[in-house]
């Protein structure tokens, strides 16, 4: 329910990629100004991240989910009815950012609750949404807009997000305790029994001056920046760049859409590859595909480039980002995982409106995405250097949270 729910928002999310050009030629605007919009929606992704993180933690995700999916319907209308550039800030920059800000949380939340030996295989599984959003979402949206306009595109994914988000959040439970259950491979560890509603997390939550002293949080959090960098100039930028060359619209969503589900398939791998031998050396590899590729796509021309492209990039995506996901739920296992995984994505929706901001800065000042993708490339570089220095998963001393190493 959380996979198929988040798949939906974070297709809406990513989306935008797809309405590039329609939104500029309406508009009459420069690639800078278009990729602000995004980059403004991004930074108060950033903000709804903790908020909805905290709300789950509180509220639990049946109610969250609800309202995130009625918000998203309801800003996805408006965006299809704005006039001017300011009423394109209002409706997509920030009523759409209060409904599609959380889902990160919200999956990291609820699988973190739900499993323990298992748990990178169960994120491979549910943060697969990520991937599957864009393959659903991005040639549905393309096909809307040659058959019917951007605005009429807008309108009928809304309706999706009613029918999808809304009716899945009433089956929702926070955790198994809902159920008298214990997370999958846990044990008891002398604790109380299940399904007692006044039971006490087995630990307890970290004050914030708690998590800001450990090392692993500002690691992780600079993947999560310099990934969310990458992420989002491909996510905003990529099909423009393939329809420079001449490629239609319809054939260039292909490439993103075969990049994601690529992301699908080698998440899910490289998730029960880590819970065998560990994160950082998947991590490492995946960064480097990323890298390649990104200096691939810089020289590519035709469609069976972009291609090839989408194959280093999707092994990328799935590794790189299910990495800093199991990265932060073994260090951080604690109640507020939520608040925890939306301060982290505060980080990676900061970088991911940097990302999309950068391409559009970048080529309308040199006509070229050339620079861009290199930026890109160098950014891979040092997540997989950082990914190296980032120590071994948390110990338990007394109850208390101690990072070893």
């Amino acid at each position: 329910m959380a996979l198929v729910a988040g798949s939906a928002l974070f297709g809406v999310r990513f989306s935008y990629g797809v309405f590039f050009k329609s939104i500029q030629a309406e508009f009459d605007l420069t690639r800078t100004v278009t990729s602000s919009v995004y980059s403004a929606y991004l930074m108060f992704c950033a903000v709804f991240s903790v908020l909805g993180g905290w709300a789950i933690d509180k509220y639990g995700p049946r109610r969250v989910v609800f309202a995130l999916g009625l918000i998203t319907g309801l800003s996805l209308i408006l965006v299809s009815r704005a006039q001017s550039l300011w009423q394109l800030f209002l409706t997509y920059s920030l009523l759409l950012a209060v409904g599609t800000g959380a889902p990160v949380p919200l999956l990291s939340s609820v699988v973190s609750r739900w499993f323990d030996r298992k748990r990178g295989l169960a994120l491979g599984i549910s943060t697969s949404a990520t991937g599957l959003g864009i393959v659903v979402i991005a040639p549905l949206a393309a096909y809307l807009i040659s058959s019917l306009g951007w605005r009429t595109a807008y309108v009928y994914l809304a309706l999706v997000i009613w029918l999808v988000v809304v009716s899945l959040s009433l089956l929702m439970r926070r955790d198994p305790a809902e159920m008298g259950l214990l997370p999958d491979g846990a044990g008891r560890r002398g604790g109380p029994v299940p399904g007692n509603r006044d039971e006490k997390p087995l630990i307890p939550n970290l004050p914030l001056s708690r998590i800001f002293r450990i090392r692993n949080f500002w690691l992780i959090l600079g993947t999560w920046t310099l990934w969310g960098v990458c992420v989002s100039l491909i996510n905003t930028h990529l099909i423009p760049y393939i329809t420079d060359k001449g490629i239609s619209a319809v054939g260039a969503s292909t490439v993103l859409s075969l990049a994601s589900g690529l992301q699908i398939v080698f998440q899910l791998g490289v998730g029960r590859i880590s819970d065998t031998i560990g994160r950082k050396i998947p991590g490492v590899v995946c960064a480097l595909s990323g890298a390649f590729g990104l200096i691939w796509l810089s020289g590519a021309r035709e469609l069976s480039e972009f291609y090839l492209f989408a194959l280093f990039f999707g092994f990328a995506s799935g590794g790189v980002f299910l990495i800093n996901l199991v990265l932060a739920s073994d260090t951080f296992r604690e109640r507020n995982i939520g608040v925890i995984m939306g301060l982290l994505n505060v980080g990676w929706t900061i970088g991911n409106a940097f990302g999309s901001a950068l391409g559009g800065i970048i080529f309308d000042a040199t006509g070229s995405y050339f620079a861009a993708f290199g930026t890109a490339a160098g950014a891979m570089l040092i997540i997989a250097g950082i990914f190296i220095l980032v120590r071994k998963r948390k110990t338990e001393v007394s109850g208390v949270l101690a990072v070893s190493g």
